[in-house]
């Protein structure tokens, strides 16, 4: 019997006579991250990075030379899974820092969440040079545009395979993980209570997105749907949609269509700084 099959026999159960109990226990896995070690097309790159350390002990991967550009990477994932982008940039000569999350590669912590993603990336923000790009991959998607409510401050922003909705994350677990109704809804309150902010404030609807921007995302998205996309879009005035047919929830970040496009997002802010000077 599978790991999961198994957790949703017990959810199915328990969870009806102790919702609180089996919510916590969720709770608590949704948070934790696991590890995994890098594959081998990222080693030549993770060989050439500087690791540096940021305040409140916040590790980092840096490359190149110039304008900063910030990375971060989603949820279980490595700065380094953004290999092919990040070459990309440093021979068009940016500087480019690449987080490890909360509790993802040496930064400290045991959970992890968008809130705390977000935090990170103020944190990490406040010790670098003005940032002329932030670019995020799935969750780090979502908390890069937190983090612009929250007060960073960009010249440009990314989303990768992001979702616009956090409600929508958290009841998509529940479902997977089948929470009955009153597990499920403990479950959520929990998650709020853990993070400091109602989910149904953490939508992209409600956000102010005033930098212009690019949104990816491929069509064939398992993990995060392309609608979410359409929604980013839609409450984004100055923001460009580049949906492509195939790339999944990884393998998009490597497109050479979307490198271009975060090329061509940066030269086009730089070529306005100039005129404007």
């Amino acid at each position: 019997m599978s790991t999961l099959k198994w957790v949703r026999g017990v959810n199915g159960t328990l969870g009806w006579v102790a919702p609180q109990l089996v919510a916590s226990k969720m709770r608590l896995a949704f948070m934790t991250p696991r590890t995994f070690a890098p594959s081998d097309w990222e080693l030549p790159l993770l060989g050439k990075s500087e690791r540096i350390t940021l305040r409140f002990g916040l590790s980092a991967l840096r490359w190149g030379q110039g304008p900063t550009v910030l990375l971060m990477h989603g949820w279980e994932g490595r700065p380094t899974q953004f290999a092919n982008l990040i070459t990309a940039l440093v021979d068009a000569g940016y500087t480019v820092v690449a987080l490890d999350g909360p509790a993802h590669g040496r930064s400290p912590g045991r959970e992890a969440n968008v809130v705390l993603f977000a935090r990170a990336m103020l944190e990490a923000a406040a010790e670098l040079p003005p940032l002329q790009a932030v670019i995020g991959h799935s969750m780090g998607g979502a908390s890069a545009m937190l983090a612009v409510q929250l007060g960073l401050r960009t010249e440009t922003l990314v989303t990768i395979g992001a979702p616009a909705r956090i409600l929508g994350v958290l009841r998509g677990f529940a479902r997977m993980v089948k929470l009955p109704p009153k597990a499920r809804s403990a479950f959520i309150r929990q998650v709020e209570q853990d993070v400091g902010m109602r989910a149904a404030t953490l939508d992209v609807a409600h956000y102010q997105l005033d930098m212009p921007g690019l949104i990816v995302h491929a069509e064939d998205d398992r993990y995060v749907s392309a609608k979410e996309s359409q929604l980013i879009h839609e409450a984004w005035f100055d923001s460009r949609l580049l949906r492509l047919e195939e790339g999944g929830h990884h393998r998009v970040m490597a497109d050479p269509r979307v490198i271009d496009g975060v090329l061509s997002l940066l030269a086009g802010r730089s070529l306005q700084a100039r005129q404007s000077a």
